[in-house]
């Protein structure tokens, strides 16, 4: 048992409140049995012992996030509590919290201070989530890794020799890590989902237009889309629930109606007379068969929690790698266009404005983020424009009908998440081809703007996470909710916690 001290009172706990997910931890403020101020103070003893090695916080704001929760200690104790009363969640480093720093993890947004919230965070607050801090990313979310990032390196919590994933590396490592209770992402194609299958926590892509996008700083406008990483399928339903809904600052926001995603999560776990697709597109050739054989044995779950399983194509998939690459880079040379050192960020002075801009860019952007500008500069460029961009165009919408066909015959899609689990630090770092081609399996659901969610189904030999995915039409996200959270709760994937979790 461990005493943790909260002024002059002694809080004792069995095990620290950083382990515990939303869902508990809600249950527990509500009895009493617990403040957010112990929460916080949990959490950040969490951060102090583990972030030396993970490395997941660019900033952490402890006097806010202590000020946060004492207000909400003493909204609940006047009755007031909403839907994330005193919750502390982490933020990725793209979205705009107001008095903090927003440096996409770049060179070029140093001295940078956000003047607004972001939509999502302004439904935090009035969820009244704690915000704790910035995490780590691939530098303007470009990458797979986020060894991408200009400010530091995150690690795997279950081997700090193996990368987290990306481009929402930090999200996932902080919460696998037990050092926040759950964290935002955004997923680009595969951003939320691929660094929640590295390291074994649950990642929710939501429909494109289903979460404002204001706020976040974009990389690709028609496919980035804000989620949740959390511990638990039901964490991320309610997280979902808090940040949803139409905004009219965004113009790529659809005005649909919110579910109550969390309280359709209940203690009924059977799968009858859902049926669920099964792609063979998706079982690429060079998986790692402890990957194949994790998702297959996921899916004869399914079947056993009574599931159809119906076989589906999705033919054109196979090029969603080079459809994203041109669409991706093209919008984001355009995107990125603005940071230019005139307004905001680092400045290096020339002799003229041409000058400036230059060496401010060439200092300011990484090696990645060079590339795809320039990849994306040269596919929307005269003579090159109908070739590649107007033809990447065509090509996407082959491959959302691919997934309006598939969804007329199933509620969902099980699929392997990515190819490998977590691969060594540096093994791809010299080979960009290489890393894009880790995204096959991601790609095709933002391209589509479907809903996807991943979540642990086993662990490799090495005894690295596995994840599953589950994709579902758009804005059906309580089909892939059910279905994850029937499998997570008949199975116990989701329980497991890296080894220096437990000495703690």
């Amino acid at each position: 048992m461990r005493n943790i001290k909260q002024g002059t009172e002694e809080f004792r706990s069995e095990e620290m409140l950083s382990t515990k997910t939303i869902t508990e931890l809600m249950g527990m403020l509500a009895e009493g049995e617990c403040t957010s101020v112990d929460i916080v103070t949990d959490v950040l003893a969490a951060i102090d012992a583990r972030d030396g090695q993970v490395g997941a916080y660019l900033t952490l704001d402890r006097n806010s996030a202590w000020a946060a929760a004492r207000e909400a200690d003493a909204e609940r104790a006047k009755g007031k509590t909403g839907l994330l009363q005193g919750v502390p969640i982490a933020i990725k480093d793209l979205l705009n919290v107001k008095g903090q720093p927003c440096t996409c993890a770049s060179k070029i947004l140093d001295g940078y201070t956000a003047p607004y919230d972001a939509t999502v965070i302004a439904k935090l607050r009035e969820a009244g989530a704690i915000l704790l801090g910035r995490v780590n990313m691939d530098e303007f979310a470009m990458g797979s890794s986020t060894e991408n990032s200009a400010l530091g390196r995150t690690t795997n919590p279950w081997d700090a020799q193996r990368v987290p994933g990306g481009s929402s590396g930090g999200s996932a490592a902080c919460v696998a890590a037990d050092e926040a209770v759950a964290a935002l992402g955004s997923d680009t194609g595969g951003s939320i989902r691929q660094p929640a299958a590295f390291c074994g926590c649950v990642g929710l892509k939501p429909t494109y237009g289903r979460v404002s996008r204001y706020g976040l700083t974009a990389f690709a406008s028609s496919l980035d889309q804000i989620g949740p990483l959390t511990k638990t399928v039901k964490d991320s339903a309610l997280l979902l629930e808090a940040i949803s809904g139409h905004d009219e600052k965004d113009s790529t926001s659809v005005d649909v109606d919110i579910p109550s995603f969390g309280k359709m999560l209940g203690e009924n776990h059977s799968l009858a007379g859902m049926k669920l697709g099964l792609p063979k597109e998706y079982f690429v050739e060079g998986m790692d068969p402890e990957v194949e054989k994790a998702v297959r044995d996921a899916v004869e779950h399914c079947k056993g929690l009574g599931a159809e399983i119906v076989d589906v194509s999705l033919p054109h998939s196979k090029y969603a790698i080079a459809v994203y690459y041109i669409i991706a880079t093209a919008e984001a040379s355009a995107n990125l266009a603005r940071f230019d050192g005139i307004r905001y960020g680092m400045r290096l002075n020339g002799k003229d404005p041409v000058e400036l801009y230059g060496r401010t860019r060439s200092a300011g952007f990484g090696p990645e983020v060079k590339r795809r500008i320039i990849l994306g500069t040269y596919v929307l460029s005269s003579g090159y424009y109908d070739a590649y961009y107007l033809r990447a165009q065509k090509v996407r919408t082959l491959i959302r009908n691919d997934f309006s066909e598939a969804f007329k015959v199933c509620d969902a899609i099980l699929a392997p998440c990515t190819p490998t689990p977590a691969y060594k630090i540096g093994s791809k770092s010299d080979d960009p081809l290489k890393m894009y081609l880790d995204d096959i399996l991601t790609t095709p659901i933002n391209l589509s703007g479907i809903c996807g969610l991943s979540l642990p189904c086993g662990f490799s030999s090495d005894g690295l996470p596995i994840g599953l995915q589950i994709l579902g039409d758009s804005f059906r996200e309580e089909n892939i909710l059910k279905v994850g959270h029937a499998y997570e709760q008949t199975t116990g994937w989701h329980k497991q916690k890296p080894i220096f979790s437990r000495n703690m």
